[in-house]
């Protein structure tokens, strides 16, 4: 059984998402506050936190950077804020996805489920969409017949993309996660290994495509 950690101090709010997530078959746990939601996540087993920012006690903010230290759990934030340096800077913390208010309930249910699959697809180091397979033990794309060795940074930047297809990644996220908090170059590092990523696939498969997002960074978008 999946366990999804709910954690919103608006009682109605909490309850519709709990009521929809339940139909779907997920196990939900509840929590109003953010001392009480990490006592949860440290205790229990939590496949997947759906997180408010404006809390009691510890805010969304404080909650996702204590988990994103321990644990790989995948965080859906929700709030009231619809700003994008809001967004931007949940996705620098570790969130995987943003919904804001008000929002369908069904969408926040459909987004979830994205997640849940996106995190069982990493965890056994294999991406597939179409004709192309992503395999992180080999550092290869398969693509039908033909595959393909890149070198290490570039197949890391192409495999975290494809992770968590239509999400965006800032550059600076992009950085501390491929090439560490540590690195001395300058984020047009990233845009050097995209152009790349896109020099070697664009004529390979229509399977996916690396979108710029102008001002912010990047997203894979995988066709329909």
């Amino acid at each position: 059984m999946i366990h999804i950690l709910i954690v919103e101090d608006d009682l109605h709010i909490r309850k519709m998402i709990a009521f929809y997530l339940k139909k779907k078959g997920f196990e939900v746990v509840e929590s109003d506050n953010g001392n009480h939601a990490l006592t949860i996540v440290n205790s229990q087993s939590i496949d997947l936190v759906v997180l408010d920012i404006m809390l009691p006690e510890k805010d969304g903010w404080e909650i996702c950077r204590e988990i994103r230290k321990h644990r790989d759990t995948p965080i859906l934030m929700v709030t009231a804020k619809r700003e994008t340096d809001q967004r931007i800077k949940g996705l620098e913390i570790g969130a995987d996805d943003y919904i804001t208010k008000p929002f369908d309930p069904l969408e926040l249910a459909a987004r979830v489920k994205a997640l849940l699959r996106r995190a069982r697809m990493t965890s056994s180091n294999l991406v597939q969409f179409g004709d192309t397979t992503i395999d992180a033990n080999s550092y290869t794309v398969s693509i039908e017949n033909e595959t393909i060795k890149l070198p290490p940074k570039e197949f890391e930047l192409l495999f975290q993309l494809a992770s968590y297809p239509a999400q965006i990644f800032t550059r600076t996220q992009l950085i501390e996660r491929i090439w560490g908090l540590d690195f001395a170059g300058d984020e047009r590092t990233v845009d050097v290994h995209i152009k790349r990523l896109r020099k070697r696939f664009d004529t390979q498969t229509n399977a996916f495509q690396i979108t710029t997002v102008r001002g912010i960074g990047y997203r894979l978008d995988v066709s329909k």
